[in-house]
């Protein structure tokens, strides 16, 4: 979507965007725990109901990746957010089995929709990795109060479904705040460029499948081992998730303070070898105290790795391409992710699950920590030179580039290239050029 949002407003809409679209995936655990109590289905089935949902949300994510500009933001965010109202309400309201999987691939599809605006509206932003940390602090936040509040409402599979439905009609009033498809972005759409670092990008996309995959497979039994492994109760389990996304806040705020400053491989290869120790504890936990401390200081490191990751994606390309692809690629894996588990815990137990998904994280690891090494600090057109005042010039072949054109940076928010220092150069060139010029006037 080249249609890039500015302003503080623009923002708050996009990150309520990024919040509603992500809470569905945040409220997994208890979705699917609800959906087997609630509807009397084995945790195979309701593992299955999960990702058929969170495989709505990614296909609609990479759908609108493709034609994201010709509908406009403030269009697609609206659509998406009445879908999540429709599915999940319409899923919520009724004990049929095909009518809950019919609402909640509904609502997945306007999770999917909501996640990939505010995606493609984030890395449009002047600092996308902090308006990502904003994101993840929100939904952090929001699923936090619904795992202490839920345990004490009604029994059943509707409260977590309601609570989502809930948030999407809250947020629509803040859509009017996204710009719409004008005739000049729909214009424009057909002359966008080929999209940037597809290598670095696929490998990213992924990479970061896996490791969603890895966590949303642990993530979406977690409820179960603290039932069944831990011996805890609803309420304390909830409890703890609470606690978790509540050490979640604590690192992305840490995160958005750090920026920068470690650059993005440290974040990203260091958190996710942590992630993988703390997915290891916690499938083997058998009492309160390893429970608590793996599911803890997991969801404290997981979104700051996260946030990392989706500040390198919007970097790759600042039109929000690959932050919509690589985001769709994380909910793809997401989707997987319940199944995989169910199915894991069940021929394995949960201690040989968490080994099979430890040793994933590590191994995904290497490849997104090089392409954060590899794209970090690069100019986004390959074959870039440098002019003598540090703007890049584009000497592709058959391009041209206007002087007024934006040439985003690798690893930095989008800077725009003043011609100052070129006009300088520019200056210094015809003065040399007139005192070599003055011995000839004298003759």
């Amino acid at each position: 979507m080249s249609s890039r949002p500015r302003g503080s407003g623009a923002l708050v809409a996009l990150v309520a965007l990024f919040t509603t679209g992500y809470l569905a995936p945040y409220l997994l655990p208890t979705v699917v725990g609800r959906l087997a109590s609630g509807l009397g289905i084995g945790p195979s089935q309701a593992g299955l109901v999960g990702s058929v949902l969170l495989l709505g949300s990614s296909t609609a994510g990479f759908t609108l990746a493709a034609r994201g500009e010709r509908i406009g933001p403030r269009t697609a965010a609206r659509a998406g957010l009445l879908a999540m109202a429709v599915g999940y309400g319409s899923a919520a309201a009724t004990h049929s089995v095909p009518l809950v999987v019919a609402g909640a691939v509904l609502g997945g599809l306007g999770s999917g929709t909501a996640t990939a605006v505010a995606a493609a509206g984030i890395a449009g932003q002047p600092d996308p990795h902090r308006a990502s940390s904003l994101g993840l602090l929100t939904v952090s936040a929001t699923a936090g109060a619904l795992y202490l509040t839920l345990p004490h409402l009604s029994a059943g599979h509707a409260p977590p479904l309601l609570a989502i439905a809930c948030a999407a009609a809250l947020v629509w009033p803040l859509t009017s705040r996204l710009p719409g498809a004008t005739r000049s972005v729909r214009e424009a759409a057909p002359a966008a460029g080929p999209l940037p670092y597809r290598r670095a990008g696929a490998v990213l996309a992924g990479g970061i499948l896996c490791w969603s995959l890895a966590q949303n497979a642990l993530w979406g039994v977690s409820g179960r081992i603290g039932l069944t492994q831990a011996g805890l109760s609803e309420v304390t389990v909830g409890a703890v998730f609470a606690a978790a996304l509540g050490a979640g806040l604590a690192g992305v705020t840490a995160a958005g303070a750090l920026g920068s400053r470690l650059g993005r491989a440290v974040p990203i290869g260091v958190g996710t070898a942590v992630i993988a120790g703390c997915v290891l504890l916690s499938s083997a936990a058998g009492s309160l105290a390893s429970f608590a401390t793996g599911e803890i200081l997991w969801n404290a490191v997981y979104p700051v790795v996260l946030s990392y990751l989706l500040g390198l994606a919007a970097s790759l390309d600042p039109r929000g391409r690959w932050a919509v692809l690589v985001g769709s690629a994380s909910s793809l894996g997401v989707a997987c992710g319940p199944v995989v588990g169910s199915l894991l815990s069940e021929s394995a137990g949960y201690t040989g699950m968490g080994v099979v998904l430890c040793a994933l994280l590590l191994l995904v690891a290497v490849p997104m920590t090089a392409v954060a090494r590899h794209a970090s600090g690069r100019p986004l057109v390959p074959g870039s030179v440098r002019r003598r005042g540090g703007a890049p010039a584009a000497v592709l072949a058959g391009t041209a580039s206007a002087s007024s054109a934006l040439v985003p940076q690798m690893g930095a928010p989008e800077q725009p290239v003043t011609e100052f220092p070129v006009r300088a150069a520019r200056r210094r060139s015809v003065k040399s050029a007139f005192r070599l010029a003055r011995p000839s006037d004298r003759g």
